[in-house]
C-alpha cells in the first residue's frame, strides 16, 4: 500500500509518560502502559487533562473516504501533503483509500516518511541541502521500489542539484518538476520563458530527469471571491499550457509526466482546468483529512457547492477554566503552545456535561502563550473548572503542537494518534 504496515503498528508499541503533554495522569504509577494496553482498557475522554486536542473518528472517516471518492470521480490522482498531520498512521489510512502517494514540504518530513517505508514521495519544493541531495541519491540507489520527486524553478538550482549529486556519485537520476510560479506569488519560474530555460537545463543535467510540470495556485488567492476564482484558473491554464508547450519542444523523460497543482482551497478549479488533459493530474490537497471550524470550513469547494457533502470538523480543542477575575470575562488553561491562532481564533462551542447554553454569547478574544481569554455575558454560569470544547481554524498548525492526539468516538478515546512534527 506504498507505506510500511509493521513500521506503523509499532507504534501502538510506545509508552505513555511524561513526553506526551496529552498522556493522561492516571498511567503515571508503575511502569507506563504502551498505548495498546491503554486503548485495551476502554478510556473514555474524562481521563485526560487540559489542555487538549482530540480527533473525531467518524470525521476521519468521512473526509478520507469523501476525498478518495471525489478525486476517482474526477479521473485525478491524490497525493495528499502530509505536512498537515505528520501522522503516519493517518498517511496509511490516506494510502488504503486510494492515495497515490505522499507529499511533503522539507528534507526532514522526507526523512520521517522513510522511516515508515513511504514507498513514492513527492517534496513540493526544491532539494538544494547538498547533504540531503547525496541522502536522497543513496534512498534511491538503495531502494530499487522507492519513488521521489522533487521541484526546480530555476537554472541555478539545476546546476547545483546536478553538481551535488554526480559528485556523490548518485546511479539513478532524481525525476524533477519545473514549477511555474506567478508574480507576486511564492517559488516558481515566473513565467513560461523562465520555466522553458529550466526545463532545458534539467534535460541537460545526467543526474536529473524532466519528469513534469508543478505549481501552487493557492500562494495567489486567500477567498472564494469571483476575482480569487478567476485569478486561480488563469494561473492553472498558465500551467497547462507550460505542460503542454515541454510535451511538445523538449519532451518528457519519463513515461507518464506528473501534472501537479492543488491544495485543500481550490482543488475543484484544478479539476475544472487540468482534468482530462494528457498526463497524471497529482493533487496535493492535505488540510481535507482534519478540515477545520474556521477557515477551510470557508474557502474548501465542498462547503461552496461542489458536491452534496461537506468535509466535518475532525478537531477540538478542551480548555478548563481556570479564572473568572471580572464577570464579563474568564481564563482558560490553554494558549498559543496548545491551539492555532493565525487563521482565526478558537470558537467555543460546548461546556461538558453541560452543553452550549453557558457559552451563548461568549467569544475568544485573545490568546496569552498558556491562556484563553474568553468573554462572556455577565448572567453566565460558567463555573471555575468548567471545561470547554473549541472549535479550531487551521489544521496545519493544530497538530504540530501535538505529538500524542487522542481520537474520539462519541466520549471514548479509540486511538491515539502519534505526530512527528
Amino acid at each position: 500500500m506504498g507505506i510500511d504496515d509493521d513500521a506503523v503498528h509499532t507504534l501502538r508499541d510506545e509508552r505513555l509518560d511524561w513526553r506526551f503533554k496529552a498522556t493522561p495522569w492516571d498511567t503515571g504509577t508503575g511502569k507506563p502502559p504502551t498505548v495498546e494496553e491503554f486503548l485495551a482498557t476502554d478510556p473514555t475522554l474524562d481521563r485526560f487533562g487540559t489542555p487538549l486536542l482530540t480527533l473525531d473518528a467518524a470525521a476521519l472517516t468521512h473526509n478520507i473516504t469523501l476525498m478518495a471518492r471525489w478525486t476517482a470521480e474526477a479521473g485525478l490522482t491524490l497525493a495528499p501533503h502530509g505536512k498537515t498531520t505528520m501522522a503516519p498512521a493517518l498517511w496509511r489510512r490516506q494510502l488504503e483509500a486510494g492515495a497515490w502517494g505522499i507529499s511533503l514540504a522539507n528534507l526532514p518530513q522526507v526523512r520521517v516518511a522513510r522511516a515508515f517505508g513511504v514507498s513514492r514521495v513527492m517534496l513540493a519544493s526544491s532539494l538544494l541541502d547538498p547533504a540531503g541531495l547525496a541522502w536522497i541519491g543513496a534512498e534511491l540507489d538503495g531502494d530499487p521500489g522507492f519513488s521521489f520527486l522533487t521541484w526546480v524553478d530555476s537554472v541555478d538550482s539545476v546546476e547545483l542539484m546536478d553538481r551535488v549529486l554526480r559528485g556523490a556519485g548518485v546511479r539513478r537520476p532524481v525525476d524533477v518538476c519545473v514549477e511555474l510560479g506567478a508574480p507576486g506569488g511564492r517559488t516558481g519560474a515566473r513565467d513560461a520563458r523562465q520555466a522553458a530555460a529550466v526545463a532545458a537545463a534539467v534535460r541537460a543535467a545526467p543526474s536529473l530527469r524532466l519528469a513534469g510540470t508543478a505549481g501552487y495556485e493557492g500562494a495567489l488567492a486567500h477567498d472564494a471571491s469571483p476575482a480569487s476564482l478567476a485569478t486561480v484558473d488563469a494561473f492553472l491554464g498558465d500551467l497547462a499550457d507550460l505542460h503542454a508547450r515541454l510535451a511538445s519542444e523538449l519532451e518528457f523523460e519519463v513515461k507518464e509526466p506528473v501534472l501537479t497543482a492543488g491544495g485543500s482551497a481550490y482543488f475543484d478549479r484544478v479539476a475544472a482546468v487540468l482534468g482530462g488533459l494528457p498526463a497524471r493530474v497529482v493533487l496535493r490537497s492535505g488540510a481535507y483529512v482534519i478540515h477545520d471550524d474556521g477557515f477551510y470550513r470557508t474557502i474548501s469547494p465542498f462547503s461552496r457547492g461542489v458536491g452534496n457533502t461537506p468535509f466535518q470538523p475532525a478537531m477540538h480543542g478542551w480548555a478548563r477554566v481556570i479564572s473568572r477575575p471580572d464577570p464579563s470575562l474568564v481564563l482558560l488553561d490553554a494558549g498559543k503552545r496548545d491551539l492555532p491562532f493565525d487563521e482565526g481564533l478558537p470558537e467555543p462551542h460546548s461546556v461538558r456535561g453541560k452543553g452550549a447554553e453557558l457559552l451563548r454569547g461568549a467569544a475568544v478574544t485573545a490568546l496569552n502563550d498558556q491562556h484563553t481569554f474568553l468573554s462572556l455575558t455577565p448572567e453566565s454560569t460558567l463555573a471555575i473548572g468548567d471545561v470547554v470544547r473549541f472549535g479550531l481554524s487551521h489544521p496545519c498548525t493544530a497538530l504540530d503542537k501535538w505529538t500524542l492526539i487522542p481520537v474520539v468516538e462519541d466520549d471514548r478515546v479509540v486511538d491515539l494518534v502519534r505526530t512527528y512534527f
